[in-house]
């Protein structure tokens, strides 16, 4: 029977209350050899079968699409969960005690990512939930600007409320091109919005741009700091898509100036299906509710004619209708904490050794191409000795078809990666010189084992990833390329599979 928490009142700090009630796990990763990492993850000793017999240890290196949960985390979440309660309004202990958890959420959220004292912190399912609300929240007219290179939950949103007929309906979408350095990424923009109408001249609207912070292709950092300031010296506001780089980079709202922040709990290491939206008020406060239920509302009343009133929070509890995911909102809670209390200084060092140890490795290999949007020759850390990548690196294999090779590295060396155009398309083919005529598809490539097609394969790392994982892989991408597969594979259902 686990211990009651205690706390003498319901409002006592549920952290306090909990931590009495499970003693929390070690923050750092244990010492072996095999499992060096700086935070420990579930699913380290997970081993796989191989097909060539026996099983291995499971080498996650497919971070991008979903890290895995922090033991720190999964800890939390386990002693949470007995108490767990109806959040907001409930008079029960067990209410209170939850409704405590997820504002101090919020509270601890708002301090990761360094937020102004005004700004909201709305939580929701994922980025490209964060990043629909605030396309459904955006003024009327209001112009959005948008680089071709961004994931598609940074990409869609714009056009997909245009077509649903919601708030941001008449906006207006400008696609930029494919910048191929930091410096021409700015240029591109400050182009882009002074063709504006100027204040006062018929057209002038509202603005916004959205702009990824790291890419999920390339791993590569944009220059989103610039990128603010030239927003806002021509009247438009910036939505920072931090979605791969919240789990690599510390981000602060206040020192890059950006108006808003978008990001998932699943790729922070707190894979509880939330995810946040966290910035300026105004625009939220002054939109409908994205969504329009209990929870959202402050009063309900009929009206005479049959009709019915409703008054809205103004907080961001007007965008959070429904029982809220308490679990995923107090999991990225626990994985803001952890992190920050590893050090992203120690995190930054080690993931740039590893980097550096992948890149090296692929680049010794002729028939591997490394995808980079600014060239290969680019710095590895600016001028400022700030790294200007993360543990992202896509590539592609000559003479193979890239789902053969990420089934191989799967089926014969229990390495796990991603295969396909990473929901990036017009990125990974614009890097790979295709059209949208070519053959490929995000996750469903067409070719068969040996053809060619139009995808490519990524490897992703982070805090959990030991060393022997990124070195079983240079092995075994070089391996692969010097003898090829030892296995047979086939398409089936669009996957590439070993044949049984």
């Amino acid at each position: 029977m686990s211990a009651r928490p205690n706390a003498v009142a319901p409002a006592a700090s549920v952290t306090t209350a909990v931590a009495t009630a499970v003693a929390p796990a070690p923050a750092l990763a244990e010492s072996d050899p095999a499992c060096a990492a700086p935070l420990a993850v579930l699913g380290r000793d997970v081993t796989v079968p191989l097909v060539t017999g026996g099983e291995v240890t499971y080498a996650a290196l497919d971070y991008a699409a979903s890290a895995p949960a922090l033991q720190r985390v999964w800890d939390d979440v386990a002693g949470y969960a007995p108490y767990y309660g109806s959040v907001h309004r409930g008079a029960g202990y067990l209410s209170q005690l939850s409704t405590d958890l997820f504002e101090n959420s919020r509270d601890t959220v708002a301090e990761f990512l360094d937020c102004r004292p005004d700004d909201q912190v709305v939580f929701t399912r994922s980025t490209t939930d964060s990043l629909n609300l605030l396309a459904s929240v955006i003024p009327a007219d209001c112009q959005v600007f948008v680089f071709e290179t961004e994931h598609h939950a940074s990409l869609l949103p714009w056009e997909s409320t245009h077509a649903a007929g919601r708030r941001g309906s008449d906006a207006r979408v400008t696609y930029l091109n494919a910048p191929r350095t930091p410096a021409q990424a700015v240029r591109t923009l400050q182009r882009a919005l002074a063709e504006r109408a100027a204040p006062g001249q018929e057209g002038y609207g509202p603005a916004l741009v959205c702009v990824t912070g790291a890419s999920n292709v390339t791993g590569e950092l944009w220059p989103v700091k610039e990128l603010a300031a030239v927003a806002h010296a021509h009247g438009a506001r910036i939505v920072l898509d931090a979605a791969q780089l919240v789990p690599h980079h510390p981000v602060s709202v206040q020192e890059l100036d950006v108006d808003w922040v978008a990001f998932s709990g699943h790729k922070l290491y707190a894979p509880f299906g939330s995810g946040v939206l966290a910035g300026r008020a105004d625009w939220l406060r002054d939109a409908e509710p994205y969504l329009a239920g209990g929870g959202a509302s402050r009063k309900v009343a009929r009206r005479a004619d049959g009709g019915v009133d409703v008054d809205w929070h103004t907080t961001a509890a007007r965008h959070e209708a429904g029982s809220p995911n308490v679990i995923g909102v107090y999991s990225i809670a626990s994985a803001c904490k952890a992190l920050t209390e590893a050090g992203f200084d120690n995190l930054l060092a080690r993931e740039q050794r590893l980097v550096a140890k992948v890149r090296g490795g692929l680049a010794e290999v002729a028939e591997v191409k490394v995808l980079s949007l600014f060239g290969d020759d680019s710095p590895s850390r600016s001028a400022g000795g700030t790294p200007t990548r993360v543990g992202v690196i896509s590539f592609v294999v000559e003479g193979w078809n890239s789902s053969h090779f990420a089934a191989a590295l799967s089926a014969e060396y229990g390495i796990g990666v991603r295969d396909g155009l990473f929901c990036a398309h017009p990125l990974v083919r614009t890097l790979l010189g295709g059209d949208g005529q070519d053959p490929g598809e995000c996750g469903a490539p067409e070719a068969e084992p040996g053809e060619r097609s139009l995808n490519a394969i990524r490897v992703s790392f982070g805090a959990g990833t030991p060393d022997e994982h990124v070195e079983r892989f240079v092995r075994a991408v070089k391996e692969l390329v010097r003898e090829g597969a030892k296995w047979n594979y086939r398409t089936e259902d669009g996957r590439c599979v070993p044949v049984v």
